[in-house]
């Protein structure tokens, strides 16, 4: 009797099945919403006087009434171009208002030129840039290798675009400019749409992005994710570049643990991960997926396993990671060889140093290893980094220095995947 009382399948216990109905449909609800397919307020109009611009080849100053004037209105200016050593503003907007979503693609796709091509964002005036980063690194395509790919912020259907739609908000203007450091002419499809009017509130936070390198890093040395900002806000998350130092060729590389320093943190973090696969939702090894939150986009063929080169990223979204005054995110550059991996790196190189993961004053050495194959473990490395970090902060400016000179940005990439 009771049992019956309780089984949604009893034709008279209607108001139960109503009630699984209904959870079922708040909770897919709750999930579009997080993932930000779906505005909150998607059937509301806007408060106040809000209207919507798009800024592109066909209407660069964004002016009502006037786009895609040129060749009679027939798709006269859908490409620009940016000479070699130039720029082009992509939206100058003089007004309050949020950048919903902007599309590029080039004339070509060669790594080299992709990572020539600096995006840069200026927020309220600001003649400091709150995001400067490689055009192709911003959106998500690690070393310039273009891979059909899609997340919650960044997508690229076949691999020849990219779209942002990370909300980018400003109090009295914004500047989005792409600049040129080739040393050619570069062709340019482009737009960023934008809603202006908008009165924000106090609760406001700029969006800001930025894109280092260290190749090699140094031994022991944890890589620097996002250098430490002062500030208060919201670290969004990152998109990672990995590139195996030869010596360890073919070795599995993805030990390192992210550390998160926030509001004071000194020699330990207030938040440490487990492994660098972990950090992006994966386990014992990484292979190419895109979710909405993680993934890990793109690695080249030059082992059966342990591959060479990565594009990996992980967004912060349903779990915020919030700073009041600070922050810094490193990973810890360290790998987890088997034994005839740590062998063949010592048949390559005899001369090779293995620092053992610890306080820096040990290392493996063959004899060890030949008289105990199970003494392999976690390995200090010195390997080819990258990251694009993204956050928002109060402020619309930050401390950050200009990134690397293009000579640094496109010296040994990897090999472009056949």
């Amino acid at each position: 009797m009771y049992t019956d009382f309780l089984n949604p399948n009893n034709p008279s216990n209607l108001w139960i099945k109503k009630g699984l109905i209904m959870r079922k449909i708040l909770i897919l609800s709750l999930i579009i919403l997080s993932a930000g397919m779906v505005s909150a307020n998607v059937n509301y109009l806007p408060a106040g006087d809000v209207e919507t611009r798009w800024y592109s080849g066909e209407n660069p100053d964004g002016t009502k009434g006037a786009a895609g004037k040129l060749r009679h209105g027939r798709k006269g200016a859908p490409c620009l171009g940016i000479p070699a050593g130039g720029e082009l503003v992509l939206a100058d907007i003089k007004d309050s208002g949020t950048i919903r979503r902007i599309w590029c693609t080039t004339v070509g796709f060669e790594p080299e030129m992709l990572r020539s091509l600096v995006i840069e964002m200026y927020w309220d005036g600001a003649d400091k840039p709150a995001v400067q980063a490689p055009m192709a690194d911003f959106f998500g395509q690690t070393f310039g290798h273009m891979v059909p790919f899609e997340n919650a912020f960044f997508s690229s259907p076949k691999g020849t675009s990219f779209n942002c739609v990370v909300p980018m908000s400003f109090r009295t203007g914004a500047r989005v400019v792409m600049k040129n450091e080739t040393d050619t002419g570069v062709g340019l499809f482009y737009e960023v749409d934008a809603t202006v009017g908008e009165k924000h509130g106090d609760g406001m936070m700029y969006f800001h992005s930025y894109w280092r390198r260290e190749n090699f890093t140094k031994l022991r040395e944890d890589f620097t994710i996002l250098p430490k900002i002062e500030g208060r806000g919201r670290f969004l998350g990152c998109h990672l570049g990995f590139r195996s130092n030869p010596d360890y060729s073919g070795a599995w590389w993805g030990e390192g643990e992210v550390k998160i320093y926030v509001d004071g943190d000194r020699e330990l973090p207030s938040l440490c991960g487990t492994g660098t696969e972990d950090y992006i939702g994966s386990g014992y090894g990484q292979d190419v997926f895109s979710h909405l939150y993680q993934g890990n986009t793109f690695s080249t063929e030059q082992a059966a396993y342990h591959k060479d080169a990565y594009s990996f990223y992980r967004l912060h979204i349903p779990d915020p990671v919030y700073f009041k005054t600070d922050i810094r995110a490193t990973i810890q550059v360290m790998g987890g060889p088997t034994y005839p991996e740590m062998i063949a790196m010592l048949d390559r190189n005899p001369d090779l140093k293995l620092m053992k993961a610890g306080n820096g004053k040990e290392y493996y050495t063959r004899e060890e290893l030949e008289a105990d194959p199970k003494a392999a473990g976690y390995l200090e490395r010195t390997d080819d980094w990258c990251a694009t970090a993204y956050w928002y902060m109060t402020s619309p400016v930050n401390d950050l220095p200009a990134i690397a000179p293009v000579e640094e940005r496109i010296k040994d990439l990897p090999a472009k995947k056949k």
